[in-house]
């Protein structure tokens, strides 16, 4: 039984599934990890619960202001610039 189970999945056609799965729990996985790390407004430990809200808005800038958003703030938002470059120039 175990056999054409194992048979019926593992397949080449599945193998693009299973890869678009993966990605997925990637990234749910490591935006779980971001928040519970670094989010200031997530309180893991029993002493953090208990100072209420707090106004630390370096911190909470800090969190927003990643390398990422820091990197692509001031590039194009095209994703192949030379091939719109081609199609969208009339010369």
């Amino acid at each position: 039984m175990a056999s054409t189970t194992i048979n019926r999945w593992l397949r080449p056609e599945v193998y693009p599934l299973f890869a678009a799965v993966g990605v997925a729990v990637g990234i749910c996985g490591m935006q779980l990890i971001r928040n519970i790390c670094t989010n200031p407004e997530v309180r893991v430990t029993k002493e953090n619960r208990a100072a209420g809200v707090l106004d630390n808005f370096s911190e909470g800038e800090k969190y927003a202001e990643h390398a990422l958003r820091k990197f692509v703030r001031n590039k194009s938002p095209e994703i192949m610039p030379s091939i719109n470059g081609f199609f969208s120039d009339p010369k």
